[in-house]
């Protein structure tokens, strides 16, 4: 976790344009509120209420602490980069002004700067930063690795949060309210060429309170299940550990998998049911 924040300190120290470790008195102007616009590239959806009606409060008896970041925008205007929650919180408190910092950064930086400054908050819920990682790499085309490198988190991370994209809207949403967890969208996202499963699944685990290693066991049972159609043709009995590394390969390249295994030999078998699938496979495996 340490190690997390330093990587991430370092990333928004390096995205601001002669930023210091303390910005000078001098550097802070005193802008008006109604001349700074929104973040166009904030992810971040909902803004607890509770939490901004304190800082208005706090705002009101001693003022803004710390100054928000903006870049010039058209006409005079001003786009905040950094700060939105101290930006709402003095219009709520009825302040004209906001102290600021005024920098000029890209389109790139600002995006990176408000994914970090809320990873650093861990302001984004699970779904918010998937779509965050998805717009740096869609407008921006970093890639898996480069935005791993400056957000501080390893590459299978961000893209097990991409992959909760592919998720059903009903899933989504239960995520991005709480209800299941990112643990939990990830190891659904292992039925995604099962979409009835995935539901039957989603569901099962919402209504049971089921936890994310009991969610795995029921995918695996959904992925694998028995062979009870066929009781006069009962294959022999599979080696538990031969079956638990199955579901093991399942659940980490989002596929069915088979192992047919004989004793010191055998064969793995992959199944793929679209480019998407193959790419994930090869890329799992080593592959380019």
């Amino acid at each position: 976790m340490i190690a997390n924040r330093k990587a991430l300190g370092r990333g928004l120290e390096s995205l601001l344009p002669g930023r210091s470790s303390a910005p000078a008195a001098g550097n802070v102007q005193e802008i008006g509120l109604d001349l700074i616009d929104s973040n166009p590239y904030q992810t971040r959806r909902n803004v607890k209420e509770e939490g901004l009606n304190e800082l208005a409060e706090s705002i009101r008896a001693s003022g803004v602490v710390q100054p928000v970041i903006i870049r010039p925008s058209a006409n005079g205007r001003y786009h905040l980069v950094a700060g939105e929650r101290r930006w709402l919180a003095s219009k709520r408190a009825g302040k004209t002004t906001v102290p600021a910092i005024v920098r000029q950064i890209s389109d790139e930086q600002a995006m990176e700067i408000t994914i970090i400054e809320n990873l650093q908050r861990e302001d984004l819920n699970p779904m918010e930063q998937a779509r965050a990682f998805e717009r740096l790499s869609r407008e921006f085309g970093l890639t898996q690795e480069q935005i791993a490198a400056r957000t501080g988190k390893d590459r299978a991370s961000i893209a097990n949060f991409i992959r909760l994209l592919r998720l059903p809207e009903g899933i989504q949403e239960a995520i991005e309210t709480g209800v299941l967890s990112f643990g939990h969208g990830k190891v659904l996202a292992g039925l995604a060429n099962f979409p009835e499963q995935m539901e039957k699944a989603a569901r099962e685990a919402v209504q049971k309170e089921l936890s994310v290693r009991q969610t795995e066991d029921l995918v695996g049972r959904l992925l694998t299940p028995g062979s009870k159609t066929k009781p006069e043709k009962s294959a022999p009995e599979q080696d538990p550990n031969v079956r638990e590394a199955q579901r093991t390969l399942e659940r980490a390249l989002g596929v069915k998998a088979e192992i047919h295994d004989r004793g010191s030999k055998g064969k793995i078998v992959l199944h793929y049911g679209s480019l998407d699938d193959f790419d994930r496979i090869l890329e799992a495996l080593g592959g380019k």
